[in-house]
């Protein structure tokens, strides 16, 4: 059963995409979709075995690569950590098959899609299943891959070559620190399989590497090389730029990335490596302070932006700051309760979006939208609950995971635990809260409700979306409704063991019951500051500050709201600092002078080119009279007794009495037939 997890979605993207010519559309459809299902079903059987009835299973297949001291084999991992990504990622996967079929309904590469979206969580699945480094980098690499060509599906815009593009080349950096850090394991180690591993790291806590003239501990650099991994595919500050301008693939493409794929990696990185993590506080550190400022970055970056898509887009990279940040502060579990439950509600936003989109004909801007509550009542219904969701309305699923988190960081304050870095956290996580609230809601309010500033053709054909758009939309609002309120105890509860030892976490950070006893009026400030926000959105938008906004006229905030809507020029700063550098020395030195100038000159191209050169020279010389040939061969012998006193150091190797002799002999010889001639 527990393989067949893992086999279903393989099936299903050889079938559909090398069969989909004769399977056609609805085949494909109903192939994929079928398999996808099947897998969800048997993940929540997992789920309860594994998870709730604690018998974690381990499987092991055949040897896989066998060097030396490394032995790695085919291996997969069911604990509950796994299985928990497990239920995220099927059902998610599920609806959005089910979405597709009528989203990509005109679409003439169907299969092709299915076959993508199938290959993309076989990928998944395999990196949260695998039970050592080396396979999971498999399952890294194959999400990096099915990324691409998803984004890159309509591969005939420009606009979608390079963000597939774009996206491919910033998970590399990620990717080489996470090999850079799998290498570091096997040096360290000797191994590179989970149990061994982490059942060893503190026997390793105190050994140093010298480098540079410094020791440094091994500890340290894997998480170092780990974080930056986990930054490249979950869109941490630096390494984000990738992740909204993989809008440009279709819509379930972005619910797929943002929901249950693709960045969540990141995330189950950390959290599967806490043994490792947990003893390196200087590690710690910066997973918190970049947490924190991703956050914080997004929060204030989606605020400016108008493409439906975009703003939904830096609402994820803001929540996977928060995950990451509170596994900073070693709070693995409430990052993973935060991740399912944002699966849900982030998933509804972009099939919602998704839904406002298909019915005005490829309209993006929400700018050019409005009064849309009447035409799509349904879409408008789950747009809004996926909207309270995020901002942390209370007893949605968003305000479980997201306030306790942000309670969190209110203890990290309050007590001497984290002094170094849980104040620049509390500060910027409650900072987020606001303008997370703000951005949210200001969808809401121009997409929905503010006055029509569609085209009237665009007006006349709107209609809500058909029926396999809106039970997925349907299923997802009441997933993030209950789904929240129902898995709370079990992931976070006070003396759950729902985790066992598939999390590590440190004894300090057991102190949630202290949540439960915080000052009331910390407790309502998550709420206070999310309603300020909503509040303060509404006024703006369609309230008493729609036709007097007498600021937003200001020098001063035109600038700042210019450099946000640019993203604080964090493109133009890598095109001027590194891809213009790097492409200037491309050109300049390694293709003109290295590749075109060095090798050409000493290569076979060059050798042919010289000698073809010289022997047409020589040539020159063959004038056919025989003064020239004595002139030539007595400057020739003079030089050779020239430099006869040179070859001293040959004695004991060549007798040059002897050599001359010979050489005399010859010449004579030469010219007695040059004299016949």
């Amino acid at each position: 059963m527990y393989l067949l997890i893992i086999a279903l979605p393989l099936l299903g993207t050889l079938i559909t995409g090398l069969g989909g010519r004769w399977l056609g559309r609805e085949g494909s459809n109903i192939f994929s979709t079928t398999c996808v299902i099947l897998c969800l079903f048997l993940s929540l059987v997992s789920f309860y075995e594994v998870g709730l009835c604690g018998v974690p299973c381990y499987i092991s297949i055949s040897p896989w690569i066998s060097s030396g001291a490394l032995n790695i084999s085919w291996g997969f991992l069911f604990d509950s950590l796994t299985t928990t990504m497990l239920v995220v990622i099927t059902s998610i996967s599920s609806l959005v098959h089910i979405y597709s079929i009528q989203y990509m309904e005109y679409d003439p590469h169907c299969p092709r899609f299915m076959s993508f979206l199938e290959i993309f969580t076989f990928f998944m699945l395999l990196l949260v299943t695998a039970d050592n480094f080396v396979q999971m980098f498999l399952g890294w690499e194959g999400v990096g891959l099915a990324s691409y060509l998803l984004i890159n599906f309509w591969y005939t815009r420009l606009c979608a070559n390079q963000a597939a593009v774009k996206a491919l080349i910033v998970n590399r950096v990620g990717d080489f620190g996470l090999s850079l850090g799998i290498f570091t394991i096997f040096f360290l180690f000797g191994s590179v399989d989970y149990e061994v591993v982490f059942s060893l790291a503190d026997v390793y806590s105190n050994h140093s590497i010298y480098i540079f003239g410094n020791y440094i501990n091994t500890l340290t650099l894997i998480g170092v090389f780990l974080l930056i991994g986990a930054v490249g595919k979950s869109a941490q500050l630096g390494l984000h730029t990738w992740l909204p301008d993989a809008m440009e693939g279709p819509t379930p493409v972005s619910a797929l990335i943002h929901a249950a794929t693709m960045v969540t990696a990141g995330v189950f990185l950390i959290v599967r490596c806490s043994p490792l993590i947990n003893l390196s506080p200087n590690v710690l550190f910066l997973i918190t302070i970049l947490g924190s400022s991703t956050a914080f970055f997004a929060s204030i970056v989606g605020v400016f932006q108008n493409d439906i898509k975009r703003v939904i887009a830096y609402s994820t990279c803001s929540q996977l700051g928060y995950m990451v940040f509170v596994c900073g502060l070693s709070y693995y579990n409430v990052g993973m309760f935060h991740l399912v439950n944002h699966a849900f509600f982030k998933a509804l936003l972009f099939l919602s979006a998704g839904s406002v989109i298909h019915a005005l004909s490829n309209e993006q801007d929400m700018r050019r939208m409005g009064s849309l509550v009447y035409n799509l009542p349904i879409t408008y219904t789950a747009m809004l609950i996926g909207s309270l969701s995020l901002a942390g309305f209370p007893f949605l699923t968003g305000f479980y995971s997201k306030d306790l988190i942000i309670e969190i960081t209110q203890i990290s304050y309050y007590s001497n635990l984290y002094t170094t870095y849980g104040i620049f956290a509390c500060w910027l996580a409650n900072i987020s809260v606001f303008f997370t609230a703000f951005y949210t809601f200001r969808l809401v309010f121009l997409t929905f409700i503010k006055n029509n500033n569609s085209y009237k053709s665009s007006m006349d054909n709107i209609h809500e979306s058909p029926l396999f758009i809106v039970i997925p939309l349907i299923l997802l609002a009441i997933a993030s409704i209950l789904i929240g309120f129902i898995s709370k105890d079990i992931f976070v509860g006070v003396g759950s063991s729902f985790w066992g030892n598939s999390i590590h976490i440190m004894p300090t950070a057991y102190n949630l019951l202290e949540v439960e006893f915080m000052d009331t009026y910390i407790k309502w400030l998550p709420f206070v500051l999310s309603t300020s926000g909503a509040f303060f959105a509404y006024s703006i938008n369609i309230g008493l500050f729609k036709s007097n906004i007498t600021f937003a006229y200001s020098n001063r905030f035109q600038k700042l709201a210019f450099s946000l809507s640019k993203k604080l020029y964090w493109d133009k700063l890598y095109n001027a600092l590194v891809v213009s550098s790097l492409l200037n020395f491309g050109y300049n030195i390694s293709f003109k002078n290295i590749d075109r100038g060095f090798i050409e000159l000493l290569g076979p191209y060059g050798i042919s080119k010289t000698v073809s050169n010289l022997s047409f020279k020589i040539t020159k010389i063959q004038t056919g009279q025989i003064t020239h040939y004595a002139f030539f061969v007595a400057t020739g012998l003079c030089l050779l007794l020239l430099f006869v006193p040179s070859f001293t150091f040959l004695d004991n190797l060549i007798d040059v009495r002897l050599m001359t002799f010979c050489f005399f002999a010859l010449f004579t010889a030469w010219s007695s037939k040059i004299a016949l001639i």
